[in-house]
């Protein structure tokens, strides 16, 4: 009986409502990663020689202008094409959701490849600042899911399933799969990230990892997610799982050609030079002449 497993907490999605106005769960999640992305990507900034505050605030603005617009657009093109073909004002109607990663990934490579050429940076320098910052965010994005109670996993019986009230879902117990993904997604590729990042690496790993990881947590908790109803199993794989599919191979392929040296050196250890003591470049104090007795 589904009275044997866990209910879900039918928590409002709207977490704030003053008259017309109405902020929901999903995008307070959505500005608990920008906030995070801001601060620690401004303590990163004054660390690594090169980088200014200053620039990654910026950097941060037209990026995440980016991946909500990108986002948008991706949603429609590869899992609503028809609806979007049809009616393409309903890209506007950001009340009624709809969100894909991939397309917001495109945005920002976009914005970052702009960034680059505009800072006279090299893209895959930018892409190794910019990637240990992202998980938080998509972690957050997953719970945001969760509390709406969408995106559901596949009919289970494991002692964690769960029952979401959605008639959608048949009301049947399924994976929670949006906090498996946030805790691959988010979680697990943060520490992944912010471990590989503390010590120098070739230009590239950096940004090669996080394709590599993310990839591959997505491609495993597809296997728990459940399909969009209109589009199931393409193939032997979900939509989901055919996206994340080139990501897997160019993160890897960019690891190993990093580590080859074909992006460039080491990249510098994430603290800049201390500026000279008054006692001179040796910053070695002055010796004082001994009195003699």
């Amino acid at each position: 009986m589904n009275s044997d497993f866990l209910q879900f907490p039918n928590w409002d999605p709207v977490a704030i409502s003053i008259g017309p106005l109405s902020v929901h769960w999903y995008g307070i999640m959505y500005l608990v990663g920008a906030v995070f992305a801001y601060w620690w990507g401004s303590k990163r900034a004054a660390k690594i020689p090169g980088w200014e505050p200053e620039e990654w605030q910026d950097l941060l603005f037209w990026g995440f202008l980016a991946l909500i617009l990108g986002g948008r657009l991706g949603y429609f093109l590869f899992y609503q094409s028809a609806s979007f073909f049809s009616n393409p004002l309903v890209f506007f109607q950001f009340s009624q959701g709809g969100m894909s990663f991939h397309g917001g990934l495109l945005g920002v490579l976009i914005a970052l490849f702009l960034f680059a050429i505009k800072h006279n940076r090299g893209f895959l320098q930018v892409g190794d600042f910019v990637a240990p910052l992202v998980p938080v965010g998509l972690g957050a994005g997953r719970i945001g899911n969760f509390i709406n109670g969408e995106l559901w996993g596949r009919v289970t019986d494991v002692p964690w399933a769960m029952v979401f009230p959605n008639p959608a879902s048949g009301l049947v117990p399924r994976h929670p799969s949006q906090l498996y993904q946030a805790a691959t997604e988010g979680l697990l590729l943060f520490l992944l990230l912010w471990a590989f990042s503390r010590k120098p690496r070739p230009v590239g790993a950096i940004s090669g990892l996080f394709l590599l990881g993310y990839g591959s947590a997505r491609m495993t908790t597809e296997f728990f997610r459940e399909p969009d109803a209109h589009l199931g199993i393409l193939g032997i794989m979900s939509m989901g799982q055919w996206l994340s599919l080139p990501m897997i191979i160019v993160g890897a392929g960019l690891m190993i050609l990093a580590y080859q040296g074909k992006f460039g050196g080491m990249q510098p250890l994430p603290e800049k030079p201390k500026e000279s003591s008054p006692a001179g470049k040796s910053g070695k104090k002055p010796s004082r002449s001994k009195k003699k007795k």
